[in-house]
């Protein structure tokens, strides 16, 4: 099974007296990104100012595995106030956008790894009488690679993407061409 080199700086934070881990996660909504992480108030990783839910943030076991399988995640944020802050998950479009798990530790330099890089694929809203949950699934970006990939080498196919390339304007005339190679051999 393939693992996950840590970074020197993280290996470092691990032999610190106080260790304090955490886990970031960035939901790339396309009108308004949101950053968020497992601790409590405000905190800077990277230049992104990242919000803190504390115990209202779950995130699923990640996995890895040696065959290439798109293995997902899911993360789930509970204590919502059901009356304002829902309208993002209803409004904002969120599949297939892009949403990164970061591991990392608290120290004197905060230092993180991606553990998880992929998709938002569904999002289920459990609502009650004063605060809702919202369970986001998430896609390993390795899903890609099970999507069928449509083109065909024809002008016109050709035309679509590159307007004015004319790199496949002989391909159908060669379809039923008999190419004679070489010499022929006198008998």
């Amino acid at each position: 099974m393939a693992t996950r080199d840590l970074t020197t700086s993280l290996t470092n934070a691990l032999d610190d007296a106080v260790v304090e881990p955490f886990f970031a996660l960035d939901l790339l909504f396309d009108n308004n990104p949101q950053y968020i992480w497992t601790g409590v108030g405000t905190v800077t990783i990277s230049s992104k100012n990242y919000t803190g839910l504390g115990e209202l943030l779950a995130i699923s076991m990640t996995q890895e595995t040696a065959d290439l399988s798109a293995t997902g995640a899911s993360i789930t944020i509970s204590g919502i106030p059901a009356s304002t802050n829902l309208s993002l998950a209803l409004t904002e479009p969120y599949q297939g956008r892009r949403a990164s798990i970061f591991f990392g530790l608290m120290s004197t330099q905060t230092t993180y790894t991606e553990v998880f890089s992929g998709y938002m694929d569904q999002m289920n809203i459990q609502e009650g009488a004063e605060t809702s949950a919202i369970e986001i699934t998430l896609e390993n970006k390795l899903i890609d690679l099970e999507r069928p990939r449509v083109a065909r080498y024809t002008s016109q196919f050709q035309q679509q993407r590159f307007a004015g390339d004319e790199g496949l304007s002989f391909v159908e005339g060669l379809q039923n061409k008999e190419i004679v190679w070489g010499r022929e051999v006198d008998g």
